[in-house]
């Protein structure tokens, strides 16, 4: 069928054909859990009393703001949280991820990431080595660092166990970022839970739930953890959110959180919607099927790059605990001809070329594919990755799976076809 649109090869019809025939009793796998996730969110909003009225927004100060406190008890029900701030203020994962840093440390604090060092730009946030020097860092206001490296991509628990002793706030990362290892399922996020609390049971545990929301019929949440951050151009978002991201878990740290996004003193009661809350619940009552096509699309890819020999992680029979699928291409030329392929694909800007450069907040050169409605959204179809040995794509998103089946299609051709 995309061969009547797009210049596809009769070799690619062919992988094409058969990564959709393996694919099918996965795909019904993934349909089940969205089918759970989609009533699981009807309820929430039935049970919230979702009105017309909690979508028209405020300005100014935003007090009073209906609409805004209904969506944050929306999605603390679905989230399986006591609390939750669900908020268009939030400007990135990485903003959510520092704004609740910020209010669960103060000074003499030890934050352990308990999964290895953390994704590129919290290492500014937390002030490793020289990143953020002078632009106020946990670091600089006192905040001590400390991590277990992970062993042979999983979490070392002795060393969690016996480094949670000292720790204010134990970090777990759910997803990769540009690590070799796969997405941690729920399981091995409770085992380090368990692990920490054990050893120090006033350990406060946060997840970053990046990419991991709706991928499975619950959340870190309903296995320990005290509060999970994301965004919401991510899972969450639906595809519709054009910014925004949220921090839920228990009453007391949601608290504490909105002092920080904020001001103290001020909290959650300050934070004008504007026109913007219709589409955070669309966005989010969307989000089980979109994040459904989604992960279809990053089981597609690993089968048609496993029938290519590119061994992408995870394999397209693993269990998804994110959206994301890598591999290595082993060399700059096919990394950059991937990514081009990707954004060819795309819907917006597909005529535009990608190519590696100096992005804020990473350590390496970066190239990001993303022909996206919405600018950085990561729930679209898109790809990165850093220009650095063994040159790795990261690849992500898909609104519909049979657009974003294409997108990969043709870039896997332009790739790893003749040239």
């Amino acid at each position: 069928m995309i061969e009547q649109f797009f210049d596809v090869s009769p070799r690619f019809q062919e992988l094409d054909a058969r990564a959709m025939e393996l694919c099918r009793p996965e795909f019904e796998k993934i349909d089940a859990i969205r089918d759970y996730n989609q009533v699981k969110m009807l309820k929430a909003f039935t049970d919230n009393r979702v009105a017309a009225t909690h979508m028209m927004g405020s300005t100014g100060y935003g007090y009073d703001d209906a609409g805004r406190d209904r969506l944050d008890q929306v999605f603390a029900q679905v989230m399986g949280a006591e609390d939750a701030l669900c908020r268009p203020h939030f400007l990135s994962g990485t903003h959510a991820l520092t704004v609740a840093l910020f209010g669960l440390l103060r000074a003499g604090d030890t934050l352990l990431a308990a999964t290895g060092r953390p994704y590129d730009t919290l290492e500014g946030v937390i002030g490793i080595g020289d990143a953020g020097k002078g632009c106020g860092t946990l670091a600089e206001y006192g905040v001590k660092y400390d991590e277990a490296p992970l062993q042979n991509g999983q979490p070392d628990y002795a060393l969690i166990a016996e480094k949670a002793k000292n720790a204010t706030v134990c970090h777990i990362q759910r997803s990769r970022g540009y690590s070799s290892r796969a997405a941690f399922d729920l399981a091995t996020i409770e085992k380090v839970i368990r692990t920490a609390k054990e050893a120090n049971p006033n350990v406060v545990v946060m997840v970053d739930n990046c990419y991991g929301e709706f991928t499975q019929t619950a959340e870190p949440t309903s296995v320990g953890a005290d509060l999970i951050v994301g965004s919401l151009i991510k899972n969450p978002g639906g595809g519709i959110a054009p910014t925004g991201g949220y921090v839920a878990g228990r009453a007391d740290l949601v608290e504490k959180c909105a002092h920080r996004l904020t001001a103290p003193g001020t909290g959650r009661e300050l934070g004008c919607t504007l026109d913007s809350l219709r589409q955070l619940y669309l966005g989010l009552y969307y989000a089980p099927g979109v994040t459904a096509e989604a992960i279809k699309t990053s089981i597609y890819a690993s089968c048609l790059l496993d029938l290519l020999g590119k061994n992408p992680l995870p394999k397209y029979t693993d269990p998804r605990n994110d959206i994301i699928t890598s591999f290595e291409t082993g060399d700059p030329e096919a990394m950059v001809a991937f990514c081009q392929g990707i954004q060819a694909g795309s819907p917006v800007d597909s005529f535009a070329a990608p190519e590696p450069y100096a992005m804020p907040g990473y350590t390496s050169e970066v190239i990001m594919a993303a022909g996206a409605f919405t600018n950085g959204s990561s729930i679209e179809l898109s790809c990165d990755g850093p220009m650095r040995p063994p040159y790795t794509v990261y690849l992500q998103g898909g609104l519909n799976f049979a657009a974003s089946r294409a997108g990969v299609l043709l870039a896997a051709q332009k790739a790893f076809g003749e040239r």
